[in-house]
């Protein structure tokens, strides 16, 4: 148990900050990083050691992130008004969560390892040789699936944009 004690000290703002990037939502980060540590917490046997500790722990965060997005879509919740003061943030706000849902929709429909390996390191920041590790490649095939997923990205977005 002190392991696991340990593990959850020196992961947790690792994994906390890699959902904030993917959520831009503190609460909704510290829920999802712990829910990310009891699944790891249950699961700690299935961890291979084919990977650094911290990988696996985003991956499981990752997969929870995607998780609790697509039940927010299937029960979206009732928002709070906002008074007529702030309405002009809002907007602005609302342009830039529709873009940033526009880029994850388009991320979706990636196929792999594009989407993995464009997820792991925009929203992971982890480097290339965490990356490569991962999938059992050489760094070189990281860094163009990441270019090419980026590029995919890039056509698709100016695609919807014409």
């Amino acid at each position: 148990m002190e392991d696991l004690q340990q593990i959850y000290d020196q992961y947790f703002q690792e994994v906390y900050r890699f959902v904030l990037s993917l959520c831009r939502d503190e609460h909704i980060a510290e829920e999802i990083t712990q829910e990310t540590f009891y699944k790891a917490l249950k699961r700690i046997d299935t961890f291979q050691g084919t990977c650094k500790i911290s990988v696996w722990l985003c991956q499981i965060a990752k997969n929870t992130y995607f998780s609790y997005w697509e039940g927010q879509k299937r029960y979206p919740r009732a928002e709070p008004e906002t008074d007529p003061v702030s309405q002009l943030n809002v907007e602005h706000k609302v342009i830039l969560d529709s873009e940033a849902l526009r880029i994850h929709r388009i991320l979706h429909e990636l196929g792999e390892p594009y989407k993995e390996v464009f997820t792991l390191r925009v929203f992971g920041e982890l480097p290339f040789a965490d990356i490569c590790s991962i999938f059992g490649k050489t760094e070189s095939w990281a860094r163009v699936t990441f270019h090419r997923a980026k590029q995919k990205i890039q056509n698709r977005y100016q695609e919807e944009e014409q």
